[in-house]
């Protein structure tokens, strides 16, 4: 019997990023409001914001997530009380379901938000700029280019959020799907634990601070000392200078550079990693 191979359809296909920003407003933001011709996902990270779509004023709170449906006047504003944390990413969408995102407020759970924090951080590696400057109106490419496949994974981890809300809250005959494999504290098998794992790796030979590594990972500082405490019972400072001394253990191995250099390297003083020394 001859193997016959199938073609896969695409539901939701996204192949152009208008905009990507997480930002912190002040609790007195102002913002004149816009229309335009493409997409506009909002999501609350932290606090809370009275979003104006259309003619509709909705107040989205921590986990909300709402879709501005392309030439719809719309606008964010902020209570003078709470100074809130938002995603905001703008994109070209034809796919004949996002019909149903029109007017919808809905809830991320652990499976979008992961996402979302997968999107800011490749978003990084491709594009220069702040992406904490609302203003931004146009993404430039990195001078050094961007890192090998980081634009494809944009539209991918964009496409699985959608999916994942369509069928949610659209696609009925399924079941509901909790976005959790693990438990939340089931140490290497956590996702958010996983992900943060691999963000310090790629930093290796900087000095990270807590407030940086919340930032950047959409992460509570209280959530991620906790998941770092439950998984590998130490604070996540201490656990990244272990990281540093096993790179260095390993880099002594390789012979390639001396205490100094490797200390250098690692941006580390050598009685943090070479305490023998």
């Amino acid at each position: 019997m001859a193997y016959q191979s199938v073609e896969l359809k695409d539901s939701i296909s996204i192949k152009k990023i208008v905009s990507v920003h997480y930002f912190q407003y002040m609790s007195d933001f102002s913002f004149p409001g816009e229309s335009h011709d493409f997409w506009e996902l909002v999501c609350v990270d932290r606090g809370e914001i009275d979003a104006i779509a259309g003619e509709g004023r909705l107040t989205l709170k921590k986990g909300d997530i709402l879709f501005h449906k392309p030439n719809e006047f719309h606008n964010v504003l902020t209570n003078g009380r709470i100074s809130p944390s938002l995603v905001v990413i703008g994109f070209e969408c034809r796919s004949e379901c996002m019909k149903f995102f029109e007017g919808q407020l809905m809830k991320i759970q652990d499976t979008e938000k992961e996402l979302l924090a997968q999107i800011i951080i490749e978003a990084r590696n491709t594009f220069s700029g702040r992406l904490d400057d609302p203003y931004q109106e146009q993404l430039i490419f990195l001078e050094s280019g961007a890192s090998f496949g980081s634009e494809q994974l944009i539209s991918h981890y964009l496409e699985q959020i959608m999916i994942h809300l369509y069928r949610r809250y659209f696609s009925y005959s399924l079941p509901v799907n909790t976005g959790r494999i693990l438990p939340q504290g089931a140490g290497g098998g956590n996702d958010t634990f996983n992900r943060i794992v691999r963000y310090m790796e790629e930093h290796i030979s900087e000095q990270l601070t807590i407030e940086r590594i919340c930032k950047d990972n959409l992460v509570g500082r209280s959530q991620l000392q906790k998941i770092f405490r439950d998984a590998q019972s130490c604070g996540i400072i201490e656990f990244f200078t272990r990281m540093k001394v096993d790179t260095a253990k390993q880099m002594i191995r390789d012979n390639q550079m001396n205490f100094t250099q490797i200390s250098d390297r690692l941006a580390t003083p050598p009685s943090t990693i070479f305490p023998a020394v």
